[in-house]
């Protein structure tokens, strides 16, 4: 069960409307690797785990990415303001001035609808933590894109406590990971000494950039 609460996660506020910057946030609620489909993931996942703490995890992270749509969804809005000026949109940012009256929409910066099938979900839980983790840090590349490429102070606020809670799920997720990492398919597969091997196929030969013999401990190089 999920609860709303009026407050937002953030207070956000913007120093006046800007609708390419509402267009460069709608990639982090209806993109690949935006709110939306961190939130779906991870209530998604959450479903076949067992481990009360993980399962908790997932659904209070995944709680709280709803609560990053909702901040996000409200710095869209404040950008778009109150009047309809697609000329100051690019790629699918027209569309909240021709198709949704400004209102956001579950697309990307490019105006493509969010589809689930950006949602990873394979019921492993070591698999789906390192897609969650690698879920994590693109959310955090594309924020600071985003915040490199605003002028605006209030919303650059707004964008920097986004990119801390995506750096804390990250060492949430890398924490759990750490927990099961002898589980599952870590257990089940890739145990034999063929997936100690390294395989050196790169000629000439700069040196390697790790010992797979001593840090995995690898019986031998091929050449």
């Amino acid at each position: 069960m999920f609860k709303h609460e009026k407050q937002l996660l953030y207070n956000v506020r913007v120093e006046k409307p800007n609708p390419l910057y509402a267009n460069l946030l709608q990639e982090q609620l209806g993109g690949a690797y935006g709110e939306t489909s961190a939130a779906m993931q991870y209530i998604a996942q959450s479903m076949r785990v067992k481990d009360p703490d993980i399962k908790d995890m997932f659904l209070d992270i995944g709680a709280e990415e709803l609560g990053h749509m909702e901040m996000v969804g409200t710095l869209i809005n404040l950008f778009n303001g109150h009047n309809l000026n697609a000329k100051e949109a690019k790629s699918g940012g027209i569309q909240a001035h021709v198709q949704s009256g400004l209102n956001p929409a579950l697309v990307n910066a490019s105006g493509v609808p969010w589809t689930g099938a950006y949602v990873a979900v394979t019921g492993d839980l070591c698999a789906d933590l390192l897609s969650d983790i690698a879920s994590e840090q693109r959310a955090k590349v594309a924020y600071e894109y985003i915040y490199r490429q605003m002028e605006d102070k209030l919303a650059r606020d707004a964008i920097d406590f986004l990119l801390n809670r995506e750096e804390a799920h990250n060492a949430m997720f890398r924490a759990a990971f750490n927990k099961v990492s002898d589980t599952g398919s870590n257990k089940s597969f890739g145990v034999t000494e063929d997936s100690k091997l390294y395989f050196n196929l790169s000629s000439p030969d700069n040196g390697r950039p790790f010992d797979i013999t001593k840090d995995y401990g690898a019986p031998e190089f091929k050449n």
